[in-house]
């Protein structure tokens, strides 16, 4: 026979036959690579993820110190990677399920699928808004701390009062995608095309909000470590790791949510919230443990300091875990030459928009207790 020079037998097609065994429609070679190529693709993506999140569980349970384990934000950074793992989990299992298998997913019959495959999966939609909820009660957490201290009144409600709606903008979006999804999973609709639009917007509002916290504490960090530098504490140390994960936090999650719109790799999107959930604790585990180094190495006599606070004065009530920002313990065991500490802190607390110049001396006492994120 002869062969014909045009025939491409990578794009040859195939006859299969629905389930009454008469009617009979084509399946191309392509249309299963392209199956295989997504299911591969995305299973990597949140096989990685899975791992990252898994690992940094791990971690946070066995380094984290054991005065800082009942803190809110550690407790919070613990339930978001829980709830990250279970969520990527499910993920990678419904590839594994009756909805992915070759039959099902080109002839539309989906009558083989259980009510476990179901369970599955409207689980893990409901995760996703678990998950952001417990991202930004985090983050909230955390710039609540850093303005009840540094911030007058007027602005922290100023700031306070956007970032409640940039929350429940971004849960809004986040739950209403979420009830979406479990009516196409419920029903095997082919209409959830149309609701793309609300997979962007779920996807913006949730960078934003992000982006936002993050702003607001890389901004008010690199105030104090302006500051720090003015009173001559130049050397690395805590403030300079958070701020650094701080930048990180907003840079990354936000090129990963663009990228998705120019890339063929499948569920970037997803990788924000992780992302913002693996950063979070990693930045208080990386601060301490440069605390602990630069304490050991520099530990010697320090310069005196007023033994009690003022009546009526409590330095917990200023400086907050996350706002240990003016003086460390590496700060006083490294700056012994005699200077007027009290002048500086009226300083510094007079342009950050602290009360009384007294707060940032005080509190140097609590800081060793204090969790810096």
């Amino acid at each position: 026979m002869a062969s014909t020079t045009d025939f491409n037998p990578f794009t040859q097609s195939f006859t299969l036959l629905e389930a009454d065994g008469a009617t009979n429609f084509n399946v191309s070679i392509s249309t299963l690579d392209s199956i295989y190529q997504y299911s591969v693709r995305i299973c990597i993506n949140y096989s990685v993820q899975l791992g990252a999140s898994l690992a940094l569980l791990l971690v946070l349970l066995l380094l984290a110190q054991p005065e800082k384990r009942r803190s809110p934000i550690f407790l919070i950074n613990l339930v978001s990677l829980a709830l990250n793992v279970i969520r990527l989990l499910l993920q990678c299992l419904f590839f594994t399920g009756n909805f992915t298998e070759s039959y099902a997913f080109l002839a539309g019959d989906y009558s083989r699928v259980t009510n476990a495959d179901y369970a599955n999966q409207i689980v893990s939609a409901i995760m996703n808004v678990l998950l952001l909820i417990s991202v930004e009660i985090s983050l909230c957490l955390q710039v609540r701390a850093l303005c009840s201290s540094m911030i007058l009144p007027l602005y922290r409600r100023i700031i306070f009062g956007l970032s409640a709606i940039i929350v429940f903008l971004a849960l809004g979006f986040r739950l209403a995608l979420c009830v979406e999804n479990v009516r196409y999973i419920l029903t095997v609709s082919p209409t959830l095309t149309n609701i793309n639009w609300l997979q962007s917007a779920s996807n913006i509002t949730t960078t934003i909000s992000i982006c936002w916290f993050c702003v607001i504490f890389v901004g008010m960090l690199g105030i104090a470590i302006y500051r720090r530098q003015q009173m001559g504490l130049k050397k690395f140390g805590p403030v300079h790791v958070i701020f650094i994960m701080g930048c990180q936090t907003l840079i990354i999650p936000a090129i990963f949510s663009i990228i998705q719109y120019y890339t063929s790799i499948p569920a970037m999107s997803s990788n924000v919230l992780t992302l913002v959930t693996v950063f979070l604790p990693l930045s208080s585990l990386w601060a301490a443990k440069t605390t602990t180094s630069i304490v050991t190495k520099h530990h010697r006599p320090t310069s005196p300091l007023p033994s009690s606070p003022p009546p009526g004065f409590h330095a917990k009530q200023v400086f907050s875990s996350s706002t240990s920002l003016l003086f460390t313990e590496s700060d006083r065991v490294e700056n012994c030459a005699p200077v007027n500490r009290m002048n500086h802190g009226e300083s510094v607390a007079s342009s950050l928009g602290l009360a009384d110049g007294h707060h940032a001396v005080f509190a140097l006492q609590d800081l060793e207790k204090q969790d810096l994120r």
